[in-house]
């Protein structure tokens, strides 16, 4: 069980400072609540500068005892702040009386390590969305044809599911960029950044839809002036002011993105209601000249459990995108874009600590250019307290802390030695986490990375 942290007033003072200092304003402190840890900034702290807001943020995480989820959440952040890291180091003291964050030290080189030669300002630390000109961006097996062939065809859906850190975001930019390169009109919604509020009700939610589009696209909002909830229903409003105000106004097609739709899932008539809208959007680009101009895409996480209509669910319509991981002709890619080779045995090493999971193969083979380590000693430490993956691993277990069950289930999965059967939802949150892989009706642990800290930290719970 966790126990609440201790914090003295002096490290509390440090906090602070660490926070003003990785969040230099409200937008990017609102930005981490809301994405990490699922809060609204303004429903908890006030304030009439940012010192003033961090310190009321402070205040109320320490007396409602998540203050050290909230250390969690902005190191997970910004994880190259150094200040952060460093206050994060001092105060972080959570589930065994290991877990102490302690720095990496300098291990020599003695065997295949990152390209000298290779200037350290090309390096890129792996934190979120590949940019678009990344020499590290791996190309999965023509998926990324299968993506642009799509888009270019009238009134094409693309479904692209895949679990957290896997580089969905990564693909939908450089979709977003062919059809920029196609002179579509482009926009990006992180259902992410939403807040709660707005999900409270069908219109309203409806009405932010167009109103962020009409901004995004630079065009005149009437929503306000054009909404008739006496006479039409919602989605009834919602795809009127598309056809009229949206797509009438523009003399391209429009390529509409909308990122973590899993984040509508608990919102059940909401779901229901909105998912059917884009599958009868979908339908009208078969038959309408106006809706033949509309392009959806839409990404989530892993399965969708909630139930809805065969015939009104854009989910079984459209081009199914599944992310997998690296294969290994793929991980020697990446390697070599490091300047790494790597041998047989120390291929088949990488590949059993860490699977083909792009996001931890980039942070191993980061550290290993910035010789920080070498490839033998940090797939030793990988899993412990003095690893580089401490922070990941802290935020995932951090996660699973918000729910008893969730946290009990993947315990019986690290300590099987075999696939073990779950109930579906629980099955649904583990691999949207990306802690699981799917083997027909079991689990097994992703990689032995998860494995190995997940066994040790949750057997030694008290």
């Amino acid at each position: 069980m966790t126990k609440n942290m201790h914090i003295s007033g002096k490290a509390l003072e440090k906090l602070k400072d660490a926070l003003i200092d990785a969040f230099p304003d409200k937008a990017s402190l609102e930005q981490m609540l809301l994405f990490e840890l699922d809060k609204n900034l303004d429903a908890i702290a006030g304030g009439h500068n940012l010192e003033g807001i961090v310190f009321n943020l402070i205040k109320v995480s320490k007396s409602e005892n998540w203050i050290e989820k909230l250390i969690f959440a902005a190191r997970e952040s910004n994880p190259g702040n150094s200040g952060l890291k460093a206050i994060a180091e001092e105060l972080l003291r959570i589930h065994h009386p290991l877990a102490i964050l302690t720095p990496l030290p300098y291990i020599p080189n003695s065997e295949t390590s990152g390209n000298p030669d290779i200037p350290a300002h090309k390096l890129e630390y792996p934190d979120g969305c590949v940019p678009l000109d990344s020499p590290f961006y791996i190309e999965r097996n023509s998926i990324e044809s299968c993506c642009y062939q799509t888009l270019v065809q009238s009134g094409s859906l693309v479904r692209i599911k895949a679990p957290k850190l896997m580089g969905k975001t990564s693909l939908l930019r450089r979709i977003l960029a062919y059809g920029h390169e196609q002179n579509y009109q482009t926009v990006y919604l992180d259902l992410r950044s939403i807040e709660k509020a707005v999900f409270s009700n069908l219109d309203g939610f409806l009405r932010w839809i167009c109103t962020k589009v009409s901004l995004e696209l630079e065009l005149d909002n009437n929503v306000n002036n054009t909404w008739n909830t006496n006479i039409l229903g919602s989605n009834d409003n919602c795809t009127s002011y598309f056809n009229k105000y949206i797509l009438k106004q523009i003399n391209s097609p429009l390529v509409l993105c909308l990122d973590e739709v899993d984040r509508l899932f608990p919102y059940g008539e909401l779901v229901e209601d909105f998912f059917g809208m884009l599958r009868f959007w979908h339908e009208k680009g078969k038959i309408s000249d106006i809706w033949k101009r509309m392009r959806l895409v839409l990404a989530h996480s892993t399965e969708v459990y909630v139930p809805l209509d065969y015939n009104q669910s854009p989910f079984n319509a459209g081009v199914p995108i599944e992310l997998k991981e690296l294969n290994q002709q793929q991980v020697v890619d990446l390697a070599q874009k490091h300047g790494i080779n790597l041998n047989s045995a120390q291929l088949e090493e990488l590949s059993r600590i860490l699977g083909g999971h792009p996001y931890l193969l980039r942070l191993a083979m980061y550290h290993i250019v910035k010789n920080k380590t070498t490839l033998k000693n940090l797939l030793q430490k990988a899993a412990t307290e003095e690893g580089i993956y401490i922070d990941h691993l802290r935020y995932l277990l951090n996660k699973l802390s918000q729910g008893q069950d969730l946290r009990k289930a993947f315990k019986q999965v690290v300590k099987s030695n075999v696939g073990v059967e779950l109930d579906s939802f629980q099955i649904y949150k583990l691999h949207s986490l990306g802690l699981v892989q799917r083997e027909n009706n079991h689990v097994t642990p992703r990689c032995q990375l998860y494995r190995d800290y997940f066994r040790r930290v949750l057997n030694n719970e008290l």
